[in-house]
């Protein structure tokens, strides 16, 4: 099962934190099924971009983007070379490690339970 190494983040995270989670599920679902609230204000319908995290490493082994991804990762904050919309990004067999953004899009926090 891999491993989703989490970097340190403030409000998420405070001390980073290493989870496992089965090839075939998002970021996004593993870290919200072990106790980490990353915001997620679409609902994992990639209609935003609240959930979007920076793959440092393990990038090329998620599942590939598609276009709407692309086009909404457009309007991250942050944005780099290897983001990814955490509710897309498919996890196969290999480990990753992902910082989550000091900062969203979003103003107003999204309470979800």
């Amino acid at each position: 099962m891999p491993t989703i190494t989490v970097l340190p983040h403030a409000e998420y995270c405070p001390e980073g934190d290493v989870i496992e989670a089965p090839a075939g599920t998002s970021i996004c679902e593993a870290l919200l099924d072990n106790g980490i609230a990353i915001e997620h204000a679409c609902e994992m319908s990639c209609a935003c971009t609240t959930c979007h995290v920076v793959v440092r490493e393990g990038y090329e082994s998620l599942g590939e983007m598609d276009e709407a991804e692309e086009d909404l990762l457009d309007r991250a904050w942050g944005l780099e070379p290897t983001s990814r919309l955490s509710c897309q990004a498919i996890l196969s067999d290999r480990d990753v490690t992902i910082e989550i953004p000091k900062y969203s899009i979003n103003h107003a926090k999204e309470q979800h339970g």
